[in-house]
């Protein structure tokens, strides 16, 4: 299994009109640093040397030649030494209050580099809203000075952003590892507007230049997706580790162990600032090993009587990858349903992170030649998304798959929070139609992507950071974070809790959290627009959702102002109009009446006519239902 150990090599993905070159493979060649100002001379007493190399010993040119992936030029280069009034600021534009929508900022000087750009799935108070993306109005002119995105792994809560916000920032280079570039390039293919994908190869023991004030070294972690990685970030100032979603996995399955000994070399060198995902910090204990959870899933499969059902994330690629292994010990051919989960499995096989025997997948044809006990469905769905296919599968809306007697449906992922209600609403579904569930509270069949304490509590003591930021989560998580943080020795005014756009800064004093805030507001998608859904759209959304609406349609004589014939009314989740006539008669009077009482010679007539009857005919519904639908007057003139 690859990890993080191969060739550096340059790929350009042209989005709109442009040669796609896969084979385009060059040494790697960092973003040179806008020209600026003469910087003031360094103070001589203050001295900055990178960290050792990842066998102690310090780097050489002689070494970086050898690695044939820094140019020259940048081989013996470290950050330069502190200068004054030179700080260094970071700022979190999401994760630090969701789940989701994952992107932390780092500015020193003329130099700012980008850690992930994610998305977040709606909540349940967000109707019609497909996703999530962050806000990087805060970055606007800055674009030259953005030397690079570093992109940790492959899932969408940390790479959701980058076909909407890649071009709007200048289209600087992506740094990240082979299968999560591959799944950028597939998603960018389905954005014509999603600028040029211009993608920096990693690898683990190469140090990169980003600017003058950056360098950048990733280091393998274990996750629930191949080739994720944790970044050390040397800085000025000092090193910061950014851990990016992990946990130590001594067992896992088509992958190598996290390189603890780098993590620990790191904490040798004096870490200035430690990062750490806190999605399971309310956790106790240690994750489970994904070789538990391969046994666990074997065993219930080769005891199933009937057909497997398996809903988990489509980027969950090793879950999948164990899946499919128990399905050819115990002769079952499995069929991949849902786009998303196709296109990941292709990319991984095409790079060799899958391995697949010959005759193992099937296509929906072959379903009615097979007995149940011989097929396994692995499908998206297991977060009771709306159009994904377990949900439709439930609501009897897909075109050949439904439960049948003696199906075994596994939940093999844990709830992302939020969800609960949905995932339980799901399960009922499902269950009544006799399927059997399994989920993780019952049996191991999912092992989370994340730390829980002890790993956490590990972490810190390898990397024994001065500071300490807990990131990725809710706040209760981070708050919970900041308490093993500060059980395992670090001083609670070390540890930084902050809201998402809250500066920190950082010198050769020291680090602190700011009072400075840079916008982070919620930017929706929504179909095709992008940002057009305001938080005014989404309340009159909401209330059509719990009130529905009351259409009052008049017609009036364009000459006088004169109504012809009677309002139409159209009521739509409010109230049935053939069980209400009453009250729909009643409306119909007393918009007649608010018409009598206006003078249509008055200026703006229209508009007060439509004032009158939102605000009148909303009382009125009020008094008589206690509810307020969203009333919506149609004036047509004649």
């Amino acid at each position: 299994m690859p990890t993080l150990n191969f060739k550096s090599r340059k790929i350009h993905h042209h989005t709109q009109n442009q040669t796609r070159n896969q084979s385009n493979v060059q040494p790697q060649k960092p973003k040179q640093p806008a020209k600026q100002a003469q910087p003031q001379k360094p103070n001589r007493g203050q001295k900055h040397s990178g960290p050792p190399h990842r066998d102690g010993k310090p780097h050489s040119s002689q070494q970086e030649r050898g690695g044939g992936r820094i140019p020259q030029q940048f081989a013996d280069k470290r950050p330069e030494p502190p200068k004054i009034g030179k700080q260094l600021r970071v700022y979190a534009l999401g994760g630090l209050e969701e789940v989701g929508r994952n992107c932390t900022v780092l500015e020193c000087g003329n130099d700012i580099i980008i850690i992930d750009l994610g998305l977040m799935f709606p909540e349940e108070n967000m109707p019609g809203i497909d996703y999530i993306i962050n806000d990087i109005s805060s970055l606007r002119g800055k674009e030259k000075n953005i030397r690079g995105i570093i992109i940790s792994h492959g899932h969408y809560d940390h790479i959701g952003g980058v076909p909407h916000l890649l071009g709007k920032l200048g289209n600087p280079p992506v740094y990240t590892a082979p299968l999560t570039a591959g799944i950028l390039k597939k998603r960018q293919e389905e954005f014509k507007d999603g600028g040029i994908l211009n993608i920096q190869l990693v690898k683990s023991d190469k140090k990169i230049q980003m600017g003058r004030n950056f360098a950048f070294e990733p280091f393998h972690i274990n996750h629930n997706i191949s080739d994720a990685f944790g970044a050390a970030i040397h800085t000025p100032y000092g090193t910061l580790i950014f851990t990016g979603d992990f946990k130590f996995d001594y067992s896992p399955e088509n992958d190598e162990p996290a390189d603890l000994r780098r993590i620990a070399m790191f904490g040798s060198s004096k870490i200035l600032a430690l990062f750490s995902d806190s999605t399971d910090a309310t956790s106790p204990g240690h994750q489970i090993s994904e070789k538990i959870v391969g046994e666990e899933l074997e065993r219930i499969i080769q005891n199933a009587k009937g057909r497997l059902i398996v809903g988990t994330f489509s980027s969950l690629l090793t879950r999948i990858q164990q899946l499919i292994n128990s399905a050819e010990k115990t002769g079952r051919h499995v069929l991949l349903e849902g786009r998303s989960m196709n296109n990941n499995v292709e990319i991984a096989r095409n790079l060799g992170y899958m391995k697949i025997k010959p005759g193992t997948l099937i296509e929906d044809k072959d379903l009615k030649r097979l007995p149940p006990e011989k097929v396994m469905v692995i499908c998206t769905g297991a977060q009771g998304e709306s159009n994904a296919v377990l949900m439709r599968i439930a609501n009897r809306e897909h075109r050949y798959l439904s439960v049948e007697k003696d199906d075994t449906i596994i939940f093999s992922s844990s709830v992302i929070p939020g969800n609960e209600r949905t995932v339980q609403h799901l399960k009922d579904s499902l269950v009544r139609q006799g399927a059997k569930i399994v989920h993780y509270a019952n049996m191991d069949v999912h092992s989370g992507g994340h730390a829980k304490q002890e790993d956490l509590k590990l972490m810190i003591r390898l990397t024994q950071p001065k500071y300490f930021i807990p990131v990725h989560g809710n706040r209760f998580m981070l708050e919970a974070h900041k308490d093993l943080a500060i059980s395992v020795g670090i001083p609670e005014q070390n540890v930084f809790i902050a809201d998402n756009g809250q500066v920190m800064e950082f010198d050769h004093r020291g680090g602190h959290l700011t009072k400075d805030y840079v916008p982070t507001e919620h930017i929706m998608v929504d179909g095709l627009g992008v940002g057009d859904v305001s938080h005014t759209v989404l309340r009159e959304r909401r209330q059509m959702a719990d009130e529905g609406m009351f259409v009052v349609i008049i017609t009036l004589e364009q000459r006088d102002g004169s109504l012809i014939g009677s309002p139409d009314i159209i009521s739509r989740g409010f109230v049935y109009m053939k069980e209400s006539r009453e009250l729909i008669e009643q409306a119909r009077t007393k918009v007649k009446k608010i018409l009598k009482e206006q003078n249509p010679k008055v200026p703006a007539f229209e508009e007060l006519i439509k004032t009158k009857i939102r605000h009148e005919i909303g009382q009125f519904l009020f008094s008589k239902t206690r509810r307020r639908p969203m009333v919506l007057p149609v004036i047509i003139e004649v």
